[in-house]
């Protein structure tokens, strides 16, 4: 059976222009939507993707995007619905415990930093505002995940200028088949 894919934006979600975005609208994905994209609470996004997986038993692979990075490490660490996820595409997971972050992501620290019980792809940008390229490489490998590096392409959204990003999408496939 072909895994589904979820979208799982970041912080303020993924607007029209994100390759997310491009991404449901071009392959039907489907972006978990959260109750509070402003103020994220992270048990409040663990218990939501827990729904999403809970309402259709096929299997899934997530697609993160910034915070939604550090949603899928610390929902791993705790659901038991793991083993519904064939995989995760992590793009430019951000330092949550950087003390320049917003006040509104201060509950999504600590990092979880336990290894991913599923294949990961973990995508990152040399320039990424939000996470030092150490950092990020760091939480990788303690996520158990294979190490992308992009160049400088900033936060991997749609200021990056990626359009639909077609080599994601082939990061994607590469862990579906997998």
């Amino acid at each position: 059976m072909t895994p589904r894919v979820l979208l799982l934006p970041g912080w303020l979600n993924s607007g029209p222009d994100h390759w997310q975005s491009r991404w449901e609208a071009l392959h039907g994905d489907t972006r978990v939507e959260q109750a509070d994209w402003e103020w994220p609470r992270r048990g409040d996004w663990m218990a939501r993707l827990d729904e999403v997986l809970m309402a259709d038993a096929s299997p899934a692979l997530l697609v993160a995007h910034s915070l939604g990075c550090q949603l899928v490490a610390a929902w791993a660490a705790h659901s038991r619905l793991t083993d519904r996820v064939t995989g995760a595409l992590l793009v430019a997971p951000p330092d949550t415990e950087r003390d320049d972050m917003p006040p509104q992501l201060h509950n999504w620290r600590p990092i979880v930093r336990q290894r991913l019980p599923f294949p990961a792809t973990a995508v990152v940008s040399s320039n990424d505002p939000y996470c030092a390229p150490e950092r990020a490489a760091e939480m990788v490998q303690q996520w158990g995940a294979r190490l992308v590096g992009l160049g400088p392409l900033g936060h991997i959204n749609h200021e990056s200028g990626l359009g639909d990003w077609a080599e994601g999408r082939a990061l994607l496939d590469t862990l579906r088949a997998a």
